[in-house]
């Protein structure tokens, strides 16, 4: 008994040091802060990141409210409140807009990829599952608007199309390596206690996931918490079925 409330607060602490560190590297990951392809050929002062950033939180409000095939140029400087010429000192055109903006949703992505934690036959590894799962969530919120654009190949183009896929199949080798890492052994009957096709079961799960987000992400009512508790049942339940 004494034991529980000691674990909960150390994840709870362990939660409020990763959103501390995650604050403090905020700017620093923000690789849109650099500008399109004009702005690649020189160095941006304090002014210039900060027409970047306007501009493109503009272009993210267009695309998010009337859709990536309806928004001009004309849309993005009227909103910024800027010129032509300004948004040409910095993006070569909307498609270069975007695709800077995606340099954050991709990098964030990579970073959760990258902490998918190792999940053990136990309640510590269903308590790190469920961290992972809303942090998943979270980053996804964060990018919903350009991670929809993106999966729509015929208007974002074949090489962009192709780092989310990817990144996509990366995410889904990192939770299959994941979920299994702590599982080798045999079971009494003398056969792997390991899921068949793990990849496959990963890739599922990764796409379930995608999609409820989605749902999220257009203002589809559901309970957030209750949502992220049986997203990870599932997922737990995918790779540890008795």
């Amino acid at each position: 008994m004494n034991g529980e409330p000691t674990r909960a607060a150390a994840a709870a602490a362990e939660d409020a040091a990763d959103r501390a560190r995650r604050a403090a590297s905020d700017g620093k990951r923000r690789r849109s802060m650099g500008g399109g392809q004009p702005a690649q050929e020189r160095e941006l002062g304090a002014q210039g990141r900060l027409t970047v950033r306007r501009l493109l939180d503009a272009g993210l409000a267009e695309f998010s409210e009337r859709g990536f095939q309806a928004v001009r140029v004309d849309d993005v400087v009227r909103r910024a409140r800027t010129s032509h010429g300004t948004f040409y000192l910095y993006f070569a055109n909307k498609d270069d807009l975007f695709r800077t903006m995606l340099l954050d949703a991709l990098h964030d992505m990579e970073v959760i990829t990258d902490e998918f934690p190792v999940v053990t036959s136990n309640e510590s590894g269903r308590a790190a599952l469920r961290r992972w799962v809303e942090r998943f969530c979270d980053t996804y919120a964060a990018h919903a608007t350009v991670i929809r654009i993106l999966s729509q190949a015929d208007i974002v183009g074949e090489q962009v199309w192709g780092d989310g896929l990817r990144l996509l199949f990366r995410l889904s080798e990192a939770i299959a390596m994941g979920m299994t890492a702590a599982r080798g052994g045999l079971t009494p009957t003398g056969t792997s206690d390991r899921p068949r096709h793990p990849e496959l079961t990963a890739l599922a799960c990764l796409l379930m996931l995608e999609r409820i987000n989605y749902l999220l992400s257009v203002e589809v009512e559901m309970p957030r918490a209750e949502m992220i508790d049986r997203l990870s049942a599932i997922i737990y339940a995918a790779f540890h079925a008795p």
